[in-house]
């Protein structure tokens, strides 16, 4: 089932697109807390974002360019604020899309379904990039999808790169240093426990999917994937 998370801070409009999109077989999330939006989106990992640009203390653009830092999921803007700059703007933040008020719900929900077959589906215009596969067990790097068995898991930006890291040496020792140089640049600081939380998330993840702790530690060395699936 897609996840849709709603960031909008008018009560009525957000109770109107969680009762109509809710009659779609969706899975919704509507924020709960505006100074915790990247935390929720980060919790709910949502396939789309609908998200208005006037908000309590940070904007819209803002939370865009922080969703983006670590997904690449399909974000629509839905905004009173109908002047070409702002769309520009929302475009030059990482938006896919951008919907004024006030707006006809089937036209929303359109836009919904063409994103989601646009960057998910069977209009997905990447299909023949590098996907990797491992007996069934598979990631889309193009948009941080891991699949296995008919499920699907959306990754960070970070976990998506520890899982191609792994996937690609599925049996191999993987240093603890060629993956902090895959993962962040060489001058940026990295606490020593900042790669164990996104190992720990990535293990949850192919949990979720039914794989139990197939990534191991190898002391003093590093990490190993284990095939211990069976496509």
């Amino acid at each position: 089932m897609m996840r849709i998370y709603i960031v909008e801070d008018d009560p009525k409009i957000r109770d109107i697109l969680e009762d109509f999109l809710g009659k779609y077989d969706y899975q919704l999330k509507t924020v709960e807390d505006f100074d915790q939006i990247y935390q929720e989106f980060s919790e709910f990992e949502p396939h789309l974002v609908l998200l208005d640009i006037n908000l309590p203390r940070f904007d819209g653009f803002y939370w865009c360019r922080k969703i983006r830092t670590a997904s690449n999921c399909p974000i629509i803007f839905i905004s009173a604020r109908d002047n070409g700059m702002d769309q520009v703007m929302a475009i030059e933040n990482g938006a896919d899309d951008y919907i004024t008020k006030p707006f006809q719900l089937e036209v929303v929900l359109a836009k919904i379904k063409s994103l989601l077959r646009r960057v998910y589906g069977e209009y997905r215009t990447d299909k023949t990039s590098t996907v990797i596969d491992v007996d069934g067990l598979s990631l889309d790097p193009a948009t941080f999808l891991l699949s296995f068995q008919q499920q699907q898991s959306l990754l960070t930006k970070k976990e998506c790169l520890l899982a191609q890291a792994f996937l690609t040496q599925v049996g191999q020792i993987v240093s603890r240093e060629f993956l902090l140089e895959r993962l962040w640049d060489d001058q940026d600081f990295v606490d020593d426990n900042t790669l164990s939380v996104n190992i720990t998330r990535l293990r949850k993840k192919l949990l979720d999917l039914g794989i139990e702790n197939p990534i191991k530690t190898i002391r003093g060395a590093g990490y190993k994937l284990e095939k211990t699936w069976e496509s």
